[in-house]
């Protein structure tokens, strides 16, 4: 495993992460739980070293159920291992179809709160990287950041990070607290982000990428006849996986896999090995509950991209038709309780 620094933050984490979410929530029925903590105990034989998940990572039963996981199996490796965790969001209706609409909160009794709990569950006294799980539009950035500030001078967390955010959002929350990376989505499918990469690189500020893989379409090991259960897996409401976006997504994918054979490489490597050639500041967090995959993804930083390449990549990418992908769970406000 190759290793890099977020930004300059002086993060180092392996230059693959492991989002861990769909071991518990998701992607269907929750994996067998001593069947992860094998697979996590592997992960940090094979040289991960970043951890991803979230408070809200779980099933209505047991709505925590991804932070207790990897506070059970990690906490052997905690001085020699990273975990990042989210706080400010909890779900609109969790015993429904998924995916659930979203209810931000990101106030400082709210943060607290998360905070106390996450570090409880994942059995440890603080958070390496700590973040805005998605942005509260009735909470100021400079009020969120503030927070954070205070929390590293009590030592409860090390640094902090924003999903999904924008420039103008980052750079006010960035002048109050130094800003350690933003987690947004990012994949061959789905670019939009890049027009942030310019402010980043001026900051400092790392770019963790989620969804990496599309939500597993790009791995080339689903076609039409793939189905996904409504109630608990995400993927049944992603436009990339209906059937009639196979074959709109076929000469993406005959693209991703003939840049595979000749690099030697998976469609999965060739994915992840394209974000991780473009800048030595953004680390991708595939998830998986195989440790086959494991290791696939793992050998993605051997995969050497020519400046060259990557643009001709993005060039044939900007043209080649494919799909709608999966933009992420509508923001909406909790109902007023009178």
């Amino acid at each position: 495993m190759e290793y890099r620094t977020l930004g300059l933050s002086g993060l180092r984490v392996s230059a693959v992460g492991l989002g861990c979410m769909g071991m518990s929530h998701g992607y269907g029925t929750p994996a067998n739980k001593r069947d992860m903590i094998r697979l996590l105990d592997d992960a940090v034989d094979m040289g991960y070293t970043f951890f991803d998940t979230a408070e809200i990572y779980g099933t209505v039963d047991d709505p925590h159920a991804n932070e207790e996981l990897l506070g059970e199996a990690l906490q052997p490796y905690r001085d020699r291992i990273v975990i990042a965790t989210k706080f400010g969001l909890e779900f609109e209706n969790p015993g429904g179809d998924g995916p659930h609409p979203l209810i931000p909160d990101s106030s400082p009794v709210a943060i607290r709160k998360a905070l106390e709990g996450s570090l409880r569950r994942l059995r440890t006294d603080h958070i390496d990287l700590y973040y805005q799980h998605r942005i509260d539009p009735d909470v100021e950035p400079e009020t969120v950041a503030g927070v954070m500030l205070d929390l590293m001078k009590e030592g409860k967390i090390l640094h902090w990070g924003i999903s999904e955010a924008d420039e103008e959002y980052l750079r006010r929350a960035h002048a109050v607290c130094r800003v350690t990376a933003v987690q947004n989505r990012y994949s061959m499918m789905a670019r939009w982000h890049e027009a942030l990469f310019p402010v980043l690189e001026e900051l400092g500020i790392g770019f963790v990428a989620f969804s990496p893989l599309a939500n597993g379409l790009l791995t080339a090991n689903y076609d039409a006849s793939s189905t996904f259960d409504p109630h608990s897996d995400y993927r049944a409401a992603m436009p990339q996986f209906k059937k009639e976006s196979f074959e709109k997504n076929r000469e993406l994918m005959d693209y991703i896999t003939q840049l595979a054979d000749e690099h030697h490489a998976t469609p999965s490597q060739i994915s992840l090995a394209w974000m991780l050639c473009k800048k030595p500041w953004i680390v991708p967090i595939p998830g998986t509950r195989h440790l086959c995959r494991l290791k696939e993804n793992a050998g993605a930083p051997d995969v050497k991209l020519s400046q060259e390449e990557i643009a001709r990549i993005d060039r044939t990418l900007d043209t080649i038709p494919m799909s709608e992908v999966f933009g992420g769970s509508k923001i909406v406000k909790p109902q007023n309780v009178i």
